[in-house]
């Protein structure tokens, strides 16, 4: 597959550029395997990062999907985390077993549930926040990672060919 995306990379004019300007000031590396270099450490780091809370990657989205969103049916939960229902609600199981959810009868539709993060939610995030900008991004200047967030935040909302937004995530998760 990686021969095959290389061969038509190569038909490709455009590409000849961005192939060279891609590459950095080394010479070897792309920003592509740039980036997922620095991804792979950012998920080993996570784990350790977690650990004292004893909370999950996915927990962890979920969480910062309800304190960015606010509350919201368990349905709309898995959308925004791009994972099946089943999955989500295994996820809030984990997470209100903890105190840092809670579930509530939605009472627009008496079949749905809502979800919230609760003040306890709230906390761990804050602290898992503090931790994880300092093991990952404290060895980095201010000015760096304003640098990072902004050019992150961009790419992570950059619409795909068809206009819809999120690009850099459909790229993640496949």
């Amino acid at each position: 597959m990686t021969q095959a995306r290389d061969q038509a990379r190569d038909r490709d004019p455009a590409a000849e550029g961005d192939k060279a300007s891609e590459r950095d000031s080394a010479g070897d590396e792309t920003l592509a395997e740039a980036f997922w270099s620095v991804a792979r450490q950012l998920r080993e780091t996570s784990a350790k990062t977690l650990a004292p809370w004893d909370i999950n990657p996915s927990q962890l989205r979920a969480l910062r999907v309800l304190t960015r969103r606010g509350t919201m049916r368990l349905s709309q939960l898995s959308e925004h985390l791009h994972i099946a229902p089943r999955s989500a609600t295994e996820v809030v199981d984990a997470l209100e077993s903890r105190g840092l959810v809670r579930r509530s009868p939605d009472p627009d539709d008496r079949r749905a549930t809502l979800v919230e993060a609760t003040e306890d939610g709230l906390g761990v995030l804050e602290a898992i926040r503090g931790t994880e900008a300092g093991r990952v991004f404290g060895r980095l200047s201010q000015a760096d990672r304003a640098h990072l967030a902004r050019i992150l935040r961009q790419l992570r909302d950059l619409p795909d060919r068809n206009g819809r937004g999120g690009l850099l995530w459909r790229c993640v998760s496949g």
